[in-house]
């Protein structure tokens, strides 16, 4: 959804639905951590500020984005999870490990949604540089993580 004259974190809740009692799991991958975190921060104050409980997001970490879909089926499985939110950043580096890890990332993602019939949401942060992921993260294109929440949200109204 980003480019550059586009704000992630720029959205309508005008049709939002009731989250008071939903429940939320954050799957978020350690690596590029000080992203993550705040790709994190963003999902669970948007979730807050759109009527969710405290005590009803559960933040989990994985060790990388590979890792995002195995922790989101763990999740997902359970029924008392109403969505669940993946938080990861890959960055290309001098060889192709991004092209495999985005791919297989997104369709495990997907998988993992169509499986459990719930909402599992890609917020994975994938650009060529440092720089652009912060970005993305806070920075001049919003915050991928308050996108990610806004995601969830309206797909549970769906």
């Amino acid at each position: 959804m980003a480019t550059a004259l586009k704000n992630l974190s720029d959205y309508s809740s005008d049709h939002f639905v009731d989250i008071a009692d939903k429940r939320f799991g954050l799957v978020v991958a350690e690596w590029n951590r000080e992203i993550t975190d705040v790709l994190s921060a963003g999902a669970h104050e948007t979730l807050l500020k759109h009527g969710a409980q405290a005590d009803n997001i559960f933040r989990n970490t994985v060790p990388g984005s590979f890792e995002l879909t195995l922790g989101a089926q763990l999740l997902a499985q359970h029924e008392e999870i109403d969505a669940v939110i993946c938080l990861g950043v890959v960055i290309k580096g001098d060889t192709k490990h991004d092209d495999y890890i985005c791919h297989a990332v997104a369709n495990g993602i997907t998988n993992v949604g169509l499986k459990y019939n719930k909402p599992v949401i890609f917020g994975l942060v994938t650009t060529n540089t440092l720089e652009q992921a912060w970005d993305r993260a806070g920075g001049k294109h919003g915050n991928k993580g308050v996108e990610a929440a806004v995601a969830a949200i309206q797909m549970l109204g769906f």
